[in-house]
């Protein structure tokens, strides 16, 4: 890996979208990204929540949903990829004593950070009955970019980038996370509007 690539990996970063960018999808978005490497990256929007609830998402998957804490949360729109299928953002989970470095969950992706990304439908039996992860964060669909195309978008300005804190996930309340992302670059949106510097 070249020091190129190296130096522009953003994996476990938090892309905030840039008051220009008009995207009907991604305005005011803050995405998680989840892998970034030099043949694209793929990512979680968090912050654009679906009308749907986690009890009414286990409804339709034929499974109780055994986490009362969980009933009213929302099922998020991750991105514009594979919208019928649902992704698991969840805290890192660990296997047995024995090879702690496997994932618990059959279609795993881990993430630097703390944080795995899984698919399958295992990890949300383990929800369901209350065993599994207790941070989590369900979306259907996801965001991708290919080779080059992100580092294109954040030549055009339209990202800033941060390195993700896992709170503004699981504990800040939606509406509050785009404003809260701009906090961690020590920003407020006002400070970013297309028209600032204008007398």
């Amino acid at each position: 890996m070249s020091a190129d690539s190296a130096a522009t990996n953003l994996t476990n970063h938090f892309l905030i979208a840039m008051p220009g960018l008009q995207d009907a999808l991604f305005s005011r978005s803050v995405v998680f990204l989840c892998e970034h490497s030099p043949r694209g990256a793929l990512g979680l929007v968090i912050n654009k929540p679906c009308d749907i609830s986690l009890k009414s998402l286990f409804d339709k998957v034929e499974l109780p949903l055994m986490r009362p804490d969980l009933a009213d949360v929302p099922v998020f729109y991750g991105g514009p990829v594979q919208t019928e299928r649902g992704f698991v953002l969840h805290e890192a989970t660990f296997g047995e004593a024995d090879k702690p470095e496997d994932p618990v969950y059959t279609s795993t992706m881990s993430i630097p950070g703390g944080l795995e990304m899984t698919t399958s439908k295992d990890v949300l039996e383990a929800i369901s009955s209350g065993s599994g992860p207790r941070k989590v964060m369900i979306s259907l669909g996801y965001s991708a970019w290919g080779e080059g195309q992100l580092e294109a978008e954040l030549g055009d300005n339209n990202w800033l980038t941060v390195p993700a804190d896992n709170r503004l996930i699981f504990e800040t309340p939606v509406e509050q996370r785009y404003e809260q992302a701009l906090q961690l670059l020590g920003l407020q949106a006002w400070m970013l509007s297309p028209d600032a510097g204008h007398a």
